[in-house]
């Protein structure tokens, strides 16, 4: 049976880069809150036009430059977003357009931050199946288009951005997969964005309107601390493992307190833990792509283990664990 492969990974920011100064003179608030809050400097906007599909499409394009494979020889694009170009067509069909990828189907997933797990657990499914061959998996957001810019609560602890991998069959090496676990919680008033609200009454003045990104911090706060670390000591110990034997974790990027309540409960030290918030801000989903890209590229991974660890809105949450 075939199993799965990361061949290459990428990943894409905006160029304009937002410092807490900039964001200071906006609104009321000031870059040692931000910091002393969030522990974030900076973060990436897309202020030059680009939605979703082009950051997408930028680190599907980066992806494909690393290898042989050719976008006509991809079979499947996933993108995971929760700030899609818009509702129809997916994402992922805008991206599979821009690339030429011609024979590949596409579609989006929506977990919010959680969104990369998901999407890995998808896509190693796919080509577990033995029909797929080569599957691009790509999470990427433009949160900046859905900020009320008034509010300071949300709008600091987020930047734009997006990550992808390529996924590949084989049937001479073990799943680059070892476990996963996943969970969802429905509760759509911690966090919530791009409510379409119905009718209420046939009128000529209705149309379409969308609301912005809400969180109430404390209670999104209270959720990941109460049940993060128990829910990763748990996954582990479902493998016979305990916190020491993870080489890198890779959560998702909400803020620095939040990784470092992590590392601190599961009494593993801050230096194996990803921690691109500082410069790129809450991503979403793309925040452990990113985290995957920079540690593939900064340090040998053979032999190694690696936990990636997704929550958001929804409450979504889940854990993979990668055996390089």
């Amino acid at each position: 049976m075939p199993v799965s492969k990361i061949l290459a990974s990428a990943h894409y920011v905006p160029s304009d880069v937002i410092t807490n100064n900039d964001l200071a003179n906006i609104m009321d608030t000031s870059d040692e809150w931000i910091q002393s809050h969030t522990g974030i400097k900076t973060r990436h906007m897309s202020l030059k036009g680009e939605n979703t599909s082009d950051l997408a499409t930028k680190a599907a394009e980066l992806v494909l430059d690393q290898v042989d494979i050719t976008a006509s020889e991809i079979d499947l694009i996933i993108v995971t977003t929760f700030t899609p170009d818009g509702l129809a067509p997916s994402t992922a069909a805008l991206v599979q357009r821009n690339i030429n990828a011609k024979n590949a189907w596409a579609y989006d997933i929506m977990t919010a931050c959680a969104g990369f797990v998901f999407g890995l657990s998808t896509a190693d499914k796919f080509i577990r199946s033995g029909l797929y061959k080569n599957v691009l998996l790509i999470s990427a957001e433009v949160n900046s288009k859905m900020m009320d810019f008034k509010d300071r609560t949300s709008t600091v602890f987020f930047g734009d951005g997006a990550g992808a991998v390529l996924m590949t069959a084989t049937e001479h090496d073990r799943s680059v997969i070892g476990a996963e676990e996943m969970h969802t919680i429905g509760n759509s008033e911690v966090v919530h964005s791009g409510r379409i609200l119905p009718l209420t009454e046939l009128s000529a003045e209705n149309y379409p309107k969308t609301d912005a990104f809400v969180q109430i911090g404390r209670d999104v706060y209270n959720e990941v601390t109460t049940l993060i670390p128990d829910h990763i000591r748990n996954f582990l110990a479902s493998q016979h493992l305990e916190p020491t034997d993870v080489d890198y974790y890779i959560p998702h990027q909400a803020n620095l307190r939040l990784i470092e309540y992590i590392a601190k409960d599961l009494d593993q030290p801050l230096g194996k833990f990803s921690t691109n918030v500082i410069r790129n801000g809450n991503t979403s989903s793309a925040g452990i792509a990113i985290g995957l890209d920079e540690l593939n590229h900064g340090v040998n991974l053979s032999g190694k283990r690696v936990l990636l660890t997704g929550f958001g809105a929804g409450f979504t949450y889940g854990s993979v664990l990668l055996e390089f």
